[in-house]
């Protein structure tokens, strides 16, 4: 039940993540009002990704607990604080962990899609004032990405959403706010996957996924998706995969070298979306060709893990990795129209709709390999 105070802060409830490792608790916290330039938002639907059992997991250092997790979520604008002029109550809005600014050197550089503007307070789970809207008990809640979509409503930065149209399934745009464009994006801006061209995509979850579908919109002519686990293959075959590789079906055969002999040396472009293996960061690069090819790391690796490489791997190649797949929040609402246009594939990725309630089975239907996308409806 959510119930509005004095002052306007609003008594709700969330998910919260008093220490690493541990269950997520369902807690009764108040949010405060949006200050100067931020935004509350009353949060409609969140997906668990795998970052935020990646931060919860404690491999991210740089986060405060306790926190409120969840950055994959739709909403509609509750409030605005003074000086607010992008959205307005009401307006439909996918929140952003990459914030846009349009102001920054990195903004206006037309160069990347990173921003300036929240660098020092995002990650360390405060807002631009460098503090927090949220308490629990008497106690200081952290934000997570700028978002903490797992609360029936949550105050971010007014260059922290994105407007998208009234129409859209709101249900559906919150995946969105992360999974496809970080991986759609990764073969449309990063590596720029061109027409009849060969991919190779570690990993099948929904990230990679992303990455088959934004692939094959650029005309790929192969596509191989290669996991461990075969039951990921129907899907990826789904999304576009041409071809399906289990390593462990060849167990005394390297990865890479399997990809190079099915092609001319090594794919046109690859990308991990493993999960943060090293190994498999290693192994997507030396699948790539050594006439121009590209290899994007999407993944996350756990904190102090390293990539051990021979430089001359990297002879004719290029190694990069990409944030978001390269988009900035305002193009956000062309993934909106592409979808109820149905060149975009949503649906498919959604395992099943669950309760804030259930959310710790959720983290391990992910962590199992049971589930996609779980949406849970606040």
């Amino acid at each position: 039940m959510v119930e509005q105070l004095e002052q306007g802060t609003i008594k709700c409830h969330a998910a919260v993540a008093w220490e690493a490792g541990k269950p997520l608790v369902i807690e009764e916290i108040e949010v405060q009002p949006p200050r100067a330039g931020e935004v509350r938002i009353k949060i409609l639907y969140c997906s668990i990704c795998h970052s935020d059992s990646y931060t919860l997991s404690g491999n991210d250092y740089a986060y405060r607990f306790p926190m409120i997790l969840g950055h994959e979520a739709s909403g509609i604008v509750e409030s605005v604080g003074p000086g607010v002029t992008r959205v307005k109550p009401g307006d439909h809005v996918i929140p952003l962990y990459i914030s846009e600014c349009k102001e920054c050197a990195f903004c206006l550089s037309g160069l990347t899609n990173l921003c300036l503007a929240l660098n020092d307070t995002q990650y360390v789970g405060v807002l631009a004032d460098g503090t927090s809207r949220f308490t629990c008990k008497g106690q200081t809640i952290y934000h997570f990405m700028g978002i903490s979509g797992f609360s029936e409503y949550t105050v971010t930065s007014e260059y922290s959403v994105a407007k998208i149209d009234e129409d859209a399934p709101m249900d559906k745009a919150c995946l969105i706010g992360c999974c496809i464009p970080t991986g759609y994006g990764a073969a449309l801006n990063t590596a720029k996957v061109h027409k009849g061209s060969t991919c190779a995509v570690f990993g099948c979850g929904a990230l990679g996924l992303s990455v088959i579908q934004g692939a094959k919109a650029c005309g790929a002519s192969k596509i191989f998706a290669i996991d461990i686990n075969p039951q990921k293959f129907d899907m990826a075959v789904k999304f576009g995969a041409t071809e399906t590789i289990n390593p462990l079906d060849t167990p005394n055969e390297n990865i890479q070298d399997i990809i190079c002999s099915k092609t001319l040396g090594g794919v046109d472009y690859s990308f991990d979306t493993s999960g943060g293996n090293v190994s498999v960061m290693k192994s997507a690069l030396e699948s790539t060709h050594s006439f121009g090819g590209v290899s994007v790391i999407i993944s996350l690796a756990d904190a102090g893990k390293k990539v051990e490489i021979d430089p001359r791997t990297l002879i004719g190649k290029k190694w990069t990795g990409c944030a978001f797949g390269g988009e900035r929040g305002s193009n956000l609402n062309n993934y909106v129209r592409l979808y109820k246009k149905g060149e975009l594939k949503i649906d498919e990725y959604i395992t099943k709709s669950i309760k804030l309630e259930e959310i710790n089975n959720g983290f391990d239907d992910l962590k199992n390999g049971v589930s996609v996308r779980e949406i849970i409806i606040l």
